[in-house]
């Protein structure tokens, strides 16, 4: 059996559409090794080539389409939610505020420089942003994952990425947050059962929540309680991560056109042209 290097972030969603597999609950002609990273660790190694499979931030593939294919399996978005800018309780912001982001190539960090370019920005780990907020060492932050259900009551919301996100695009396209990115050089029939394989396990995941949230918890698999699992799941790992739909896939086209207009990226794409053959394996045996 062949094996994958897969990785994925240590968040809810994460695990959770990932752990399907991991418990034997779908099975295949290809074996994973799984390596569970932070956000934009993933992305900085997506940037190198390491893993044959990654979750990335979807504002990060159009600086590595060359070497990964985009999955639409996997996948989070947010509707009418989303990461948050926060700041500490009436306090003002400068034009040139402070602000802690969790990684260069997040797409909440493609969306807030897009929106606050006088901005200066810090990147830390997610997990540390709130505190560097309490601290004074930022002005203000943008919590994403699990961060956005709970923080410190001395902080508020200055402005939800939501609310930037409608800024630029003008309708009711759902956020791109996160996305799945496979190696190139995988041989496409390879490549196809993979994301099959991927497919299965979200789905399976998703009609199985009840019994699988609790193995997760039973096994301190995640950082939440079980409401706050619940509520974030609901959230982000989802019937609509199971496959894009031809809304998603638009709505990561005009990310794709908002990085591309801001200067972040050197070339416009689509992302429909960057996707896997699916179709392939079924011409062929026909």
């Amino acid at each position: 059996m062949k094996t994958l290097q897969l990785a994925h972030s240590p968040d809810a969603d994460d695990i959770f559409m990932y752990y399907a597999i991991k418990f034997g609950w779908v099975n295949g002609n290809l074996g994973f090794e799984n390596q569970a990273l932070d956000i934009q660790t993933l992305n900085d190694e997506a940037l190198k080539g390491t893993y044959d499979v990654s979750a990335i931030s979807f504002a990060l593939y159009p600086l590595i389409r060359n070497d990964y294919a985009l999955l639409k399996t996997a996948v989070s978005f947010g509707e009418g939610y989303g990461p948050k800018l926060i700041k500490k309780r009436g306090a003002k912001l400068k034009r040139n505020f402070k602000a802690a982001l969790s990684g260069a190539h997040t797409t909440n960090a493609l969306l807030f420089r897009a929106a606050y370019p006088e901005a200066r920005i810090i990147y830390k780990n997610f997990l540390d942003i709130e505190n560097a907020v309490l601290s004074g060492e930022a002005d203000a932050g943008v919590l994403i994952h699990e961060s956005i259900l709970n923080f410190d009551d001395t902080l508020e919301v200055e402005r939800e990425i939501w609310d930037v996100w409608v800024d630029f695009v003008k309708s009711d396209l759902p956020l791109p947050l996160g996305g799945m990115a496979l190696r190139r050089s995988i041989p496409l029939l390879r490549a196809i059962e993979c994301e099959e394989i991927l497919t299965r396990a979200v789905l399976v995941a998703i009609n199985c929540k009840k019994q699988l949230s609790k193995m997760l918890l039973e096994r301190n698999l995640v950082r939440v309680d079980d409401k706050a699992l619940e509520k974030y799941l609901n959230l982000y790992a989802n019937d609509q991560s199971v496959s894009m739909s031809e809304k998603q896939l638009d709505a990561v086209d005009k990310l794709f056109e908002i990085g591309f207009n801001a200067g972040f990226y050197d070339e416009r794409i689509g992302c429909r042209d960057y996707l896997i053959p699916l179709e392939y394996k079924k011409d062929r045996y026909s």
